[in-house]
C-alpha cells in the first residue's frame, strides 16, 4: 500500500559516534524524500563528526575515524539537510527518541533554527513495537519476507524503513494511511523538547520532569528560584531542551510587559 501524503515525508537515519543526543555527532545521515505524486530522491552523505568514533560504534555501523576524515562536518551539509526537510513530515525507526532530537542538536549547532517538533513524525518502530515488538532486521524479515542486507548502513535502513511502513499499512485494516494518524499513534508521552526533561501538566503548562522540581511548572521555578535557569543553561543538558526553557522565560518577560 503506498502512503497517502498531503505533504512530502522525509525517512531518514543516522549513524552516530554514540547515543548521547546531547554530546554525540553525525557520521553518516540518508534521507529519503517521498513525494504526494510518488516521485522519491534520496541522499547520503558521510560527515565528519569533529571527534572520535569509538571503537566499539565503529564495530556497530563499519564507519572508522579514517572513512570520514576528509568528509565534511556537518555544518557544511546543514543547508542541504534543511532544504530537503522544510517543508516535509519525517519518518524513521526510533527517531522520535533518537534521530530526531539529535538532529535538532546538529542544526543549531550549525546556526539553523529549524524546529523540528513542529513536523509531523511517524515513528515505524513504535507502530511495529505496538504491533509485533521486534527490531528492524525482524521487521523487514515479518512485513517484507525480505533479508536487510548491509543493516547499520544509513542507506539500507532507511529504505528498509520506508518499505515496512507500506507493508505496515497492508497488515493493519485498522492503521489509517495518513501521516497526521501515523504520527499520533507512534508517539510518545507528549514533551516540549527531544529529550523529556520538559512535560505538561494537565492545564497544557510546562514543567519539569526531571531532579528536585519534578511536577514544578518551569514558569513557577523560574520566579522563585532565577539561579536554576542560569544552572540549567550552563549545564551538561540538550541545545534543544535550553531552547525551549529560553522561549519560556521570554513568554513570561513579555507577558509581565504586557
Amino acid at each position: 500500500m503506498e502512503l497517502h501524503l498531503k505533504k512530502p515525508i522525509c525517512f531518514f537515519d543516522l549513524e552516530t559516534t554514540g547515543v548521547n543526543v546531547a554530546t554525540d555527532r553525525i557520521v553518516e545521515i540518508s534521507v529519503l524524500k517521498v513525494y504526494p505524486n510518488g516521485n522519491k530522491e534520496s541522499y547520503t552523505w558521510r560527515v565528519n563528526p569533529e571527534m572520535p568514533i569509538p571503537p566499539v560504534v565503529s564495530a556497530i555501523h563499519g564507519i572508522t575515524d579514517e572513512m570520514v576524515a576528509n568528509e565534511p562536518p556537518f555544518r557544511e551539509i546543514a543547508p542541504k539537510v534543511y532544504a530537503l526537510l522544510k517543508d516535509s513530515d519525517l519518518g524513521g525507526f526510533n527517531s522520535n527518541r533518537f534521530d530526531i532530537p539529535l538532529l535538532a542538536e546538529e542544526l543549531l549547532r550549525a546556526e539553523i533554527d529549524f524546529d523540528l517538533k513542529k513536523a509531523l513524525s511517524v515513528d515505524v518502530q513504535t507502530i511495529f513495537h505496538k504491533k509485533e515488538k521486534r527490531t528492524l532486521e525482524a521487521a523487514y524479515k515479518f512485513y517484507c519476507d525480505k533479508t536487510l542486507e548491509d543493516a547499520h548502513s544509513a542507506e539500507a535502513d532507511t529504505n528498509a524503513t520506508y518499505e515496512v511502513l507500506k507493508a505496515q499499512l497492508d497488515r493493519y485494516p485498522d492503521l489509517e494511511n495518513d501521516v497526521a494518524a501515523l504520527a499520533t499513534f507512534s508517539s510518545h508521552k507528549d514533551f516540549a523538547d527531544f529529550a523529556g526533561y520538559i512535560g505538561y501538566n494537565k492545564e497544557g503548562d510546562e514543567i519539569f520532569s526531571f531532579g528536585k522540581h519534578r511536577g514544578a511548572t518551569v514558569s513557577d521555578i523560574m520566579e522563585k528560584e532565577p539561579g536554576y535557569f542560569g544552572w540549567l543553561l550552563n549545564a551538561d543538558f540538550p541545545l534543544y531542551t535550553k531552547k525551549v526553557l529560553t522561549r519560556i522565560k521570554l513568554q513570561k518577560l513579555n507577558n509581565k510587559l504586557e
